[in-house]
């Protein structure tokens, strides 16, 4: 990681206007049945890696005068309860409550950080998972837009979150999920998603 830093350094003469910490991976099985091999390599690829590359380029980041950004991909797992996935989920609300923190702390420095929490959105990752029809249909019935969102979708909201149109907004967790994690009690039709 401090190599990407420097590299960085070189790039951008020694301040950064934004970083994007982008990781993330899952082991999908019962929570009794992890191992801590899996906890340990979930923990440092979803956590541990965006921690500490957001520490290192602390001194670019403040040395941009104001007006930088962090940005973190999370998920909604991180906001709500998720099959299959206790320790990726943990991870991704241990995410937003370092975001939330850091914001807090970094705020007079004028650095903002921001988490964006997908859900499912048709990357190489989630279209894995979605190959099984029922478990889509699942997805999508559960989804108030009836559909599962597009990359462009995500990234949208991170290129704002990195321009000063966005300077009031930090320390948040904004989830990019079609209405999931405010559908509640609501159940939609079933969608045909071939």
């Amino acid at each position: 990681m401090q190599r990407v830093v420097e590299v960085a350094r070189e790039l951008f003469g020694d301040k950064l206007d934004f970083l994007v910490n982008n990781v993330g991976t899952n082991i999908r099985k019962p929570m009794v049945e992890f191992t801590d091999e899996d906890i340990d390599f979930l923990l440092k690829t979803n956590y541990k890696s965006m921690f500490q590359m957001t520490q290192l380029c602390y001194p670019l980041l403040k040395a941009a005068g104001g007006g930088a950004s962090v940005v973190n991909i999370g998920s909604v797992a991180g906001l709500t309860a998720m099959k299959s996935g206790a320790v990726y989920a943990t991870t991704k609300a241990a995410m937003n409550q370092f975001t939330a923190n850091v914001a807090c702390e970094w705020g007079r420095e004028g650095i903002r950080v921001n988490c964006v929490c997908p859900w499912y959105i048709k990357t190489p990752l989630a279209m894995q998972v979605l190959k099984d029809k029922e478990y889509h249909q699942a997805v999508v019935a559960k989804t108030p837009a009836g559909r599962c969102g597009e990359v462009e979708e995500v990234s949208g909201l991170v290129a704002f979150l990195c321009l000063p149109p966005s300077s009031y907004i930090t320390g948040q967790a904004i989830a990019v999920d079609g209405g999931y994690t405010k559908a509640g009690f609501y159940i939609y039709p079933p969608v045909d998603v071939d």
